[in-house]
């Protein structure tokens, strides 16, 4: 099995859902539906969302997939009551962590997904192998994470600035620290978990922003590690990013920027 992801370190606390929405969450609603789609899930099944966060995926699964139940599961509380805000009495949801969900026995779900989560969990293995533990033998485990290291340019663009201005940033870039966003390292550490009849699939959606404020302002709300490091400068030194991006960013000449960005989705099958 391969190694255990190392957590990043440093990593903002995940507690303001708004600040997290406008910043994350909205783009992670765009890559749901071609994930779902992806796995041709048949209605009726029982799916659980593990790092359900705001509910985005959830949301997804209730209105495209027609299932039984939805359970999601996130050590947010600040993110859970958003989700409960959204989702009402439609799913059942849950605070725990991805690698400790001891309230649901072995093979209580069907289908098991991960939104942009596997990459902050401090052992991507051990979420893994709870994730497999709670879905019934022949049900999917997936998950999605974004391109860090290549097409996310929402991010990518922000630390290759940050590290112009200051190269000490390089221990900061998600790019860099975050080993298993590609479908290699994806596709093994499912296969390393006992998952048979793996497959990883790349998709792509578009960043559209009105202005460079609308680019620039999500940043300022602390929520992932690029916003933190962002309010965790002074602000002559935050100010002089926002210029170097300001000049590095597409423009359009009526001031629109429009941004692309990759997610890997990778799945298998538990064994009976």
């Amino acid at each position: 099995m391969p190694a255990p992801t190392p957590p990043l370190e440093a990593r903002p606390a995940w507690r303001h859902a708004d600040a997290y929405e406008r910043y994350m969450g909205r783009w992670s609603r765009q890559v749901a539906p071609p994930f779902l789609q992806g796995l041709a899930a048949a209605p009726g099944r029982r799916w659980l969302d593990v790092g359900c966060g705001t509910g985005a995926l959830s949301a997804a699964i209730l209105a495209r997939c027609a299932p039984a139940a939805v359970v999601g599961v996130d050590p947010s509380e600040g993110f859970l009551r958003l989700a409960r805000e959204q989702l009402g009495e439609r799913a059942r949801l849950e605070c725990a962590a991805a690698d400790a969900m001891p309230f649901l026995p072995d093979a209580a779900v069907d289908i098991t997904v991960s939104a942009l989560m596997l990459n902050f969990a401090p052992d991507a293995g051990a979420a893994l192998a709870e994730m497999a533990r709670v879905t019934a033998p022949g049900g999917q485990v997936a998950a999605y994470v974004w391109d860090y290291a290549g097409r996310m340019d929402l991010i990518r663009l922000y630390w290759d600035a940050a590290r112009e201005l200051d190269p000490q940033v390089q221990s900061q870039d998600t790019g860099a620290r975050v080993a298993i966003c590609n479908p290699d390292a994806l596709a093994a550490l499912f296969a390393g978990a006992g998952l048979r009849d793996v497959r990883t699939q790349g998709i792509e959606i578009a960043m559209p922003f009105h202005d460079f404020d609308a680019y620039w302002q999500p940043f300022l709300g602390g929520q992932g590690p690029a916003p933190a490091h962002a309010m965790s400068l002074a602000e002559p030194a935050r100010a002089a990013l926002r210029e170097r991006l300001r000049s590095r960013l597409p423009t359009r000449p009526d001031g629109s920027i429009e941004l692309r960005a990759r997610a890997w989705a990778v799945a298998g099958v538990v064994r009976g």
